[in-house]
């Protein structure tokens, strides 16, 4: 989680991140290519999940 940004309960914690994260990367996390980090775009894609991302 980047310092400036507030947690939310969906955010993987560092025990699953630990789980998870061998089978994501594909490429090293500082790759040129990468401009955001794995385990937030991974909170992005679960709080997705969780919530449904309702619409206003």
């Amino acid at each position: 989680m980047t310092p400036s940004r507030r947690s939310y309960p969906s955010d993987v914690s560092d025990n699953e991140w630990v789980l998870v994260a061998p089978y994501l990367t594909l490429l090293r996390e500082d790759a040129g290519q990468r401009e955001h980090s794995l385990r937030e775009v991974f909170n992005g894609l679960r709080y997705v999940v969780k919530t449904g991302a309702p619409w206003r």
